[in-house]
């Protein structure tokens, strides 16, 4: 998961760096950042967002305001997005790609009144930046919101804690998957969104860089909230069969053979438009040599990114994620492999340390997911 290597005039500090500190975090570089990876333990905090509540520091994310003239127009050229669709309060999962169809990043994109708001890895979101400046027409402003953090609120007990203290025109409860709304915690503005990133139902939390250690704070002194770190968020993200950037997917892989056709919209794929879709179009008719699958494996040695798959002697696929599974209680992958072996079940080994290990192809989510969607 650490796989950037960061030198010491990289590295920044999130707005919360001391509050971590104070709270017992283990920091580490990531994505140009320290960001803690632990505080008690990432099996313990794993298993407690699974049953409870925890809390993510996820301001490394970048935070984009896009405003100007016809500006679906000029964002559905960059991303096989529809906007027709997207209504006010809503988000959707969107890809960038570069002109072949490969994958630069994959980002989150709602509707504001006016304006289109983008949320991107922070691992790329300079690269990202500078690409959509380049894109997009000159009349098309671009605001990066330094001034902001980004927190994440995910577990079945995440709603009960964070509803004593968000107010609003509607209640947090009218917040369904993918949706959004305007808040006020302990009289600071926030933007909440109903999503995240461990499978679990949650929330993510946009405020104001110097409201961050005050609202963090008031969430964790809550019984059902703890600090949660980047350990955790991975094996979660793992369970949940999501993808990672960086790992799971580059500009060496295409949103088809990645298995997100869902993020190439319906009409897109018919009138193009955007940066490498006739590739993908002919993808999603022909198919593709190789897919994206997830792995169980037995025992409890785990496979990691760069692993090898085999299919007797003969490899055919490398693991691009992967580790042990606490609430299945053995390790599971992902990665690529050639599509005849894609069925579910395949029996196939994995190169693990100089042995080989029996693993076969599983269905993702390997945990299933529990977004909240309404009653």
């Amino acid at each position: 998961m650490m796989s950037e290597e960061e030198t010491p005039e990289q590295i920044m500090s999130l707005p919360l760096d001391a509050w971590h500190r104070a709270q017992g975090a283990r920091m580490v570089p990531f994505a140009g950042y320290e960001m803690p990876i632990q505080y008690e333990g990432i099996v313990a905090e794993h298993e407690w967002t699974r049953t409870s509540a925890g809390l993510f520091d996820v301001s490394h994310m970048g935070q984009l305001l896009l405003s100007g003239p016809d500006l679906d127009a000029a964002v559905e050229a960059v991303l096989p997005i529809d906007l027709s669709t997207l209504k006010l309060g809503q988000q959707r999962y969107s890809l960038l790609l570069d002109e072949n169809g490969g994958v630069l990043d994959d980002l989150m994109v709602s509707r504001w009144p006016e304006h289109l708001y983008l949320v991107v890895n922070g691992a790329t979101k300079w690269d990202d930046i500078g690409h959509l400046r380049e894109q997009l027409p000159d009349d098309i402003t671009l605001n990066h919101l330094e001034d902001r953090a980004l927190l994440a609120l995910q577990g079945p007990k995440a709603a009960d804690a964070l509803a004593r203290h968000a107010t609003g025109e509607y209640p947090l409860s009218a917040l369904t998957f993918m949706k959004f709304g305007q808040y006020t915690i302990a009289g600071h503005d926030v933007t909440i969104a109903r999503a995240g990133y461990t499978g679990e139902d949650g929330f993510e939390i946009s405020i104001a860089a110097d409201a961050a250690e005050e609202i963090a704070t008031l969430l964790c002194g809550e019984p059902e909230v703890k600090p949660i770190g980047l350990g955790a968020r991975d094996s979660l993200r793992l369970e949940a069969g999501l993808p990672l950037y960086g790992h799971d997917l580059s500009p060496e892989t295409s949103p088809i053979e990645a298995g997100l056709i869902f993020g190439i919209n319906k009409r897109r794929r018919t009138e193009g438009g955007y940066p490498g879709a006739e590739r993908i179009n002919r993808e999603i008719v022909e198919g593709t040599p190789r897919k994206w699958v997830g792995l169980t494996l037995e025992g409890r040695l785990p496979a990691r990114e760069g692993a090898e798959i085999f299919a007797g002697d003969t490899q055919i696929g490398v693991v691009t994620s992967g580790g042990f599974s606490p609430t299945l209680g053995h390790p599971i992958a992902m990665g690529y492999v050639d599509s005849a072996y894609t069925e579910a079940g395949t029996a196939l080994e994995v190169q693990v340390r100089n042995k080989r290990l029996p693993a076969r192809v599983a269905k993702m989510p390997f945990v299933q997911h529990r977004y909240f969607r309404g009653s």
